[in-house]
């Protein structure tokens, strides 16, 4: 007679059999063994089921951070089809293990699909701050390093993957990444330059803030909404008047940004700008003040220990 989790497993590769919640959560923290049926199981399933399978797991993780799908997940990163690899990759999004960053990178300098190579460039990220907090050996960082930075490089692949790759690499504190940044910025190519601000936050160094503050007075609402959530990341408090001026932007995401950016900036320009945002008269604003506000109570917390 078949355990539970056997049953849950083999039901995976029948199409009649309803996908339940209630039944995919007995997925989270297999055992090898379990693990070793799951795959021979896997290789059974149609792609679409498996998509939608990978598609509700993830939203169960999200959901649910007692959930651990990550051995799953770690799988599928050899899946045949991009869609399963790709929601894969975003399913990791918490996973800080440094068995990861080699088939990451392999991903994104090998694999056929524009769509994994972005996601994997995007999920490089957080392993390029770890490096940059010299959280991990620096025979990983340079891995980490040489496969951004080729990307970002080679004209031959898509914007899209070049400007997750950008992004990712936007943390490490190096010469060639700022003059990468800088390229970018100056590139034909708006998306480029849109992920060249959101880079120059990334990249924590106060000398991007005279771009940005320029930006914040840009035509174009996606810079604005960068050059905004830039100058929250760089936390100098030079920028708040200017960021003060966004906070009646015609633009409701640009609005938020600033707002937000207000609250990690901090300063008694910046608290005063935000208390006035809360007499506005669009609830959404008020909530976004309101949470911004918050942290400041929450420095004030940390001071007064």
């Amino acid at each position: 007679m078949l355990l539970p989790i056997e049953k849950t497993i083999a039901n995976l590769s029948d199409r009649r059999k309803p996908l339940l919640n209630s039944k995919l959560v007995d997925l989270s923290n297999l055992t090898p063994a379990e693990l070793g049926l799951f795959r021979k199981t896997w290789a059974r399933v149609e792609v679409e089921r498996r998509r939608q399978i990978i598609y509700r797991l993830v939203e169960l993780a999200e959901g649910n951070l007692e959930l651990n799908f990550d051995s799953i997940f770690i799988t599928c990163l050899k899946d045949e089809d991009a869609e399963v690899k790709s929601k894969a990759i975003e399913g990791l999004w918490e996973n800080e293990e440094a068995s990861l960053i080699n088939p990451l990178t392999s991903l994104l300098t090998g694999d056929s699909s524009e769509k994994v190579q972005a996601a994997a460039a995007s999920a490089l990220g957080k392993f390029a701050m770890l490096a940059e907090f010299q959280k991990l050996r620096p025979g990983y960082t340079a891995r980490i390093y040489r496969a951004l930075l080729g990307v970002i490089g080679n004209k031959t692949r898509s914007v899209e993957i070049r400007r997750r790759a950008l992004e990712a690499a936007a943390p490490l504190n190096l010469p060639s990444v700022k003059e990468t940044i800088m390229e970018a910025y100056q590139s034909k190519e708006p998306k480029l330059r849109v992920s060249a601000i959101y880079a120059m936050g990334k990249n924590c160094d106060s000398s991007w803030l005279p771009t940005l503050l320029k930006e914040l007075g840009s035509t174009d609402a996606e810079m604005r909404y960068e050059a905004a959530g830039a100058c929250g990341e760089l936390e100098e408090k030079e920028a708040a008047p200017y960021l003060a001026g966004l906070t009646t932007d015609p633009d409701a995401d640009v609005q938020k940004a600033a707002i937000q950016a207000l609250g990690k900036i901090g300063g008694s320009e910046a608290r005063e700008c935000l208390k006035q945002c809360l007499l506005h008269p669009d609830e959404t604003v008020q909530q976004a003040a309101e949470q911004a506000l918050n942290e400041f109570k929450g420095e004030e917390d940390l001071l007064s220990l």
